[in-house]
């Protein structure tokens, strides 16, 4: 068994990456962080300095880095969406193992583009998808996989995203325009939740999918009268509207700070004199949530008819009071529901006895965050950021990894999903064929 750690190269030095590179300083036996490329030399700067590699080994871009051959183990590639294949298929080229953030690829073009690369290098490429690293759905997973509630009937999954969360990164932020950010709502936000249900439902594959969808909430004809075009410039609502910058970050200068103060990154500790005359400029984050550019949807419901004879569900509806998650799986045995938020879920099985309650179902409820040691011993995502870096580790070493681990491959099937869904609703829930 090989004890080193793997030496692996940031490429896009954003939030994502820092995050899963992480493992490199809480467990430096297993990662070691030895190189950057990024064209923002301040993120350059901020990633040498915090690992301890030297400036030779700092790089303006992909390209760059692979013009120098192999000088890591691997990549963890946290470059925007539609980066992904400009950034992957280099890398990959010159010989480089990777851990690519999702959704790897902004439509079906580019995603097979970059699986014929990995296929063609041999390359061992693991996608981000950090919701099954979590105690709650990794549990969930374990059950199925069990066969304790036999086999799956149907799954319905739903995620409410929050005012703050749709705000920040859908309205306002770096997801809010697909003619810029190349990606839709459901692949940004629900890649995730897609993957989950193609991972519980791993013994069958998807079939045909539909979808309706649309922007409701947050478009012009919407705005209260007199509102302004940046919130704390010239809007009287200012102090009283629930979506204000003002209200959403100023009065909150910590919630989605990577995001909101991205321009103040080069200024060593901004203070909140630099955030308010921020949000009183032309920043997109200062601006009336009424009268952004955004164009993606803030509500979608999807189906999916499974080989099986099975089904799912999946609905995204933004705006919400507060963020959840919740799923329900019916099997032929019994059920299992839960909130992903509360890391609690409850276990059905069919039990007609008199033993059972009611004469019904024998009933389990499981509180994770009590009799689990899991949660809070690692990071983000409801424990999973760290999970999932440890396991790329193993992956890359060649060592049996976790049932959570996605290869590029196991990946298909729900971005392809996602494709055929988004064509779905563009085209009034016309059902769609998926061919896997």
């Amino acid at each position: 068994m090989n004890n080193k750690p793997v030496t692996a190269i940031i490429v896009g030095a954003g939030h994502r990456a820092f995050v899963y590179s992480e493992l490199a300083k809480t467990n430096p036996e297993m990662l070691k962080i030895v190189g950057v490329a990024d064209p923002n030399p301040v993120r350059r700067k901020k990633a040498m300095e915090y690992f301890g590699f030297s400036e030779d080994m700092c790089f303006e871009s992909a390209q760059e880095l692979a013009k120098h051959g192999k000088l890591a183990d691997a990549v963890i590639n946290g470059t925007m969406d539609e980066q992904h294949l400009e950034t992957a298929v280099p890398l990959l080229d010159a010989g480089y193992d990777m851990l690519l953030e999702k959704p790897f690829a902004p439509n079906e073009d580019e995603m097979w583009e970059i699986v014929n690369c990995a296929k063609k290098n041999g390359s061992r490429v693991m996608i981000c998808h950090v919701l099954r690293y979590t105690p709650f759905y990794y549990s969930i997973k374990e059950r199925i996989h069990s066969g304790e509630i036999g086999d799956i009937i149907n799954i319905q999954t739903n995620e409410h995203v929050s005012y703050h969360h749709l705000s920040t990164s859908y309205i306002r932020g770096k997801w809010a325009n697909s003619d810029k950010c190349h990606t839709s709502m459901l692949l940004a936000k629900c890649c995730h939740d897609i993957d989950i249900i193609m991972w519980l439902m791993s013994e069958t594959k998807p079939k045909k999918i539909s979808s309706f969808g649309g922007k409701y909430q947050f478009k012009p004809e919407n705005a209260p009268k007199d509102a302004g075009t940046i919130c704390m410039k010239d809007c009287p609502l200012v102090d009283s509207c629930n979506f204000s910058t003002k209200r959403l970050y100023i009065d909150h200068p910590e919630r989605w700070a990577f995001y909101v103060w991205d321009a103040l990154e080069g200024i060593e500790n901004p203070t909140i004199e630099d955030k308010i005359a921020l949000m009183k400029s032309d920043n997109p984050y200062a601006r009336c949530i009424y009268k952004c550019d955004n164009n993606v949807v803030d509500h979608q419901s999807v189906a999916i008819e499974f080989e099986s004879g099975a089904t799912a569900t999946h609905n995204m509806v933004g705006g919400s009071a507060q963020p959840r998650r919740n799923i329900h799986i019916v099997g032929t045995k019994g059920e299992i529901f839960g909130n992903f938020e509360d890391s609690k879920f409850t276990v059905l099985k069919i039990n007609p006895s008199p033993d059972a309650h009611n004469e019904e179902c024998d009933i389990e409820e499981v509180d994770l965050r009590v009799t689990g040691d899991m949660v809070g011993a690692y990071g983000g995502h409801g424990g999973g950021d760290e999970r999932l870096a440890a396991d790329f580790v193993k992956f890359i070493r060649g060592e049996e990894p976790s049932l959570a681990c996605t290869s590029i491959f196991d990946s298909v099937a729900g971005h392809l999903s996602v494709y055929r869904a988004d064509k779905s609703r563009e085209n009034g829930g016309m059902p769609q064929e998926i061919n896997l």
